[in-house]
């Protein structure tokens, strides 16, 4: 039974009755809930998944974690706040999913695409008591949400998978080749593949997520 939580969310019930590891999808700008969604069926059945519709509605169609804006010269920045907004809003239904649903508060799962995973990695170093695994698709870290203060101890338990196209065009390549030096220099436990694809996910690259997140539930 789906239960209210302060964002829209759809849900896939775990084989496992009660302490279930919860795997949270945070899809990319202009998408929806059902997007990740599309992966529930082919990831492993002890998972409880929830994807989840970002707060900020795009027109004509789509959502958005924050809004990405432009000015005359087509430079684009991010709206921060409404980043930070969204990671509030975002811990908000994970300690309701975790407090209703039967799953395991101490094992949840980030899986971000795009967007989704920058806001899943700022996340996780923002709240890190709250979260045990990212799944970082498409994304990069960036460092304008993240805490002044990295430290490194209270990150010890997290793990991150992350990968990229070489040909992406919509984030860069080189930008993710960022995101396994800045967790090495955390001592993060990090997995870093890149495929060579577009800004989407290759077949090749959903089986070793996949594969990863089975060693992690």
């Amino acid at each position: 039974m789906p239960i209210n939580l302060p964002l829209v969310h759809i849900s896939r019930p775990s084989t496992l009755k009660e302490n279930a590891p919860l795997l949270v999808m945070l899809h990319g700008y202009g998408s929806d809930e059902n997007d990740l969604f599309s992966f529930a069926s082919e990831l492993p059945e002890e998972l409880f998944i929830i994807s989840i519709r970002a707060p900020y509605p795009l027109q004509p169609s789509g959502n958005a974690w924050y809004a990405i804006n432009f000015d005359a010269e087509q430079n684009k920045w991010n709206d921060n706040e409404q980043a930070k907004s969204s990671m509030d809003i975002l811990i908000r239904c994970i300690d309701q999913a975790c407090a209703f649903y039967p799953v395991d508060q101490t094992n949840v799962t980030l899986l971000g695409f795009s967007q989704g995973t920058i806001l899943a990695m700022a996340t996780a170093l923002n709240h890190p008591t709250k979260i045990k695994n990212i799944i970082g698709l498409s994304g990069y870290v960036n460092h304008d949400i993240l805490p002044e203060n990295l430290e490194e101890s209270a990150y010890s338990h997290l793990s991150f998978y992350c990968s990229h196209g070489t040909v992406d065009q919509v984030i860069p390549i080189d930008w993710a080749r960022q995101t396994p030096v800045f967790l090495k220099g955390l001592n993060i436990e990090h997995t870093y593949s890149e495929f060579p694809v577009g800004h989407g996910v290759a077949p090749q690259n959903f089986y070793e997520l996949r594969d990863w997140i089975s060693t992690k539930i």
